[in-house]
């Protein structure tokens, strides 16, 4: 018998709800028949006010990064020129998928743990108007930063580039305003603010991009969206959906729908600023300030800390999540998103004061910011 239950405050994947699971158990059905027809189709006309968005939602059973290179494999061809906007891990995956699909890169390049500065994206443009696709992410989990997407949108001024976004950790925890921001393309992914187990990416298509799409001669074969396309009209995949995280996300929606997306919102906020104010009553540094810091997880300075992570994880059963690229051992973060409430906050807050023999200070700072709200 475990000496504790495992506490999984990690940005992703999320803890599933039980009811989430419940759904998932039913006995297996046929993928093109009336029961998945029936459900499917409704399951993503659902995400529809999640995405902000009139357009219709793809589904690619694969991780995040599967609807990553589904949005580039379908806008990009050899030496398309592309603008990758960089201050993650996660933008600079998006350069590794347009270097890895040949396209002509540019790269603007941002500190880990500042947002993006629309203006220096504006300015990049007027110097090479010849750029036709932006990728940007919104919400970076490796840094806990919040990127402002909308101005982002703005800042291209008469740039008839399209903007492509990776909302795999903000959608369902943050406002996404896909055709009020003027975005071309939003991909998310089940596992994070959806409440729901790794394995489906959601992909989002304005009608610009659907029509440059239907231009880009490259090759593709299971991303391609145009065969996703054909299918939805039947109510169907092109190729076998992982058919329980769809009922899973049926499930985990409902849940989502009877809070109501704006409280979900207030929630995702309250954690974030609950986590934040407990972190620095122990006087620990944050590596995001708080304007551009994300509601769905915090990152915070730790020197040596993986041996840190390690500790808690083993004598308490709090699994943190450590740092990539150049924080690397140098920050934790704590996943606040999805099946998440402010009493999974104390938690996290309460082992962190446990460990520095700091007794009282962080819990009663997140609960002063409760009791606030």
């Amino acid at each position: 018998m475990y000496r504790f239950k495992p506490e999984l405050r990690i940005p992703g994947p999320v803890p599933v709800p039980t009811e989430v699971l419940g759904r998932m158990s039913q006995p297996m059905i046929n993928h093109r028949g009336k029961i998945f027809k029936d459900v499917f189709p409704q399951v993503l006309a659902r995400l529809q006010p999640l995405f902000g968005t009139k357009n219709p939602i793809f589904m690619v059973t694969g991780s995040g990064t599967a609807g990553m290179e589904t949005a580039v494999a379908n806008l990009v061809a050899p030496d398309t020129p592309v603008l990758c906007l960089v201050g993650g891990f996660f933008g600079r995956r998006w350069a590794e998928i347009c270097q890895a699909y040949r396209a002509k890169l540019h790269v603007l390049e941002f500190p880990w743990g500042s947002g993006i500065d629309a203006d220096q994206v504006g300015d990049y443009l007027k110097q090479y108007p010849e750029i036709e696709v932006i990728f940007m992410v919104h919400n970076e989990s490796s840094t806990a930063v919040l990127n402002d997407v909308e101005a982002v949108a703005r800042a291209r001024g008469r740039s008839e580039a399209l903007l492509v976004v990776d909302a795999v950790s903000s959608l369902g925890g943050t406002p996404v305003e896909m055709d009020a921001w003027g975005v071309d393309v939003v991909v998310s992914a089940s596992q994070k603010c959806l409440m729901t187990p790794p394995g489906t990416a959601f992909i989002a298509v304005s009608p610009k991009a659907k029509e440059f799409m239907a231009k880009n001669e490259s090759g593709r074969y299971y991303f391609d969206l145009r065969k996703y396309e054909q299918f939805l009209e039947k109510g169907e995949t092109p190729f076998t959906p992982n058919i329980n995280n769809v009922f899973a996300l049926d499930k985990a929606l409902e849940m989502l729908e009877t809070e109501g997306f704006a409280n979900v919102f207030a929630r995702h906020r309250l954690m974030r600023d609950m986590m934040r104010a407990g972190a620095k009553a122990l006087g620990l540094e944050l590596v995001v300030e708080d304007k551009d810091a994300s509601p769905t997880v915090t990152a915070v300075k730790y020197p040596e800390a993986d041996a840190f992570r390690a500790r808690i994880r083993d004598t308490y059963g709090v699994e943190f999540a450590g740092g990539q690229g150049p924080f690397a051992n140098q920050i934790f973060r704590v996943g606040h998103m999805g099946y998440a409430t402010p009493l999974d906050v104390l938690t996290a807050l309460a082992v962190l004061e446990i460990d520095q023999k700091k007794f009282g200070c962080a819990v009663e700072a997140a609960e002063q910011v409760l009791d606030r709200s």
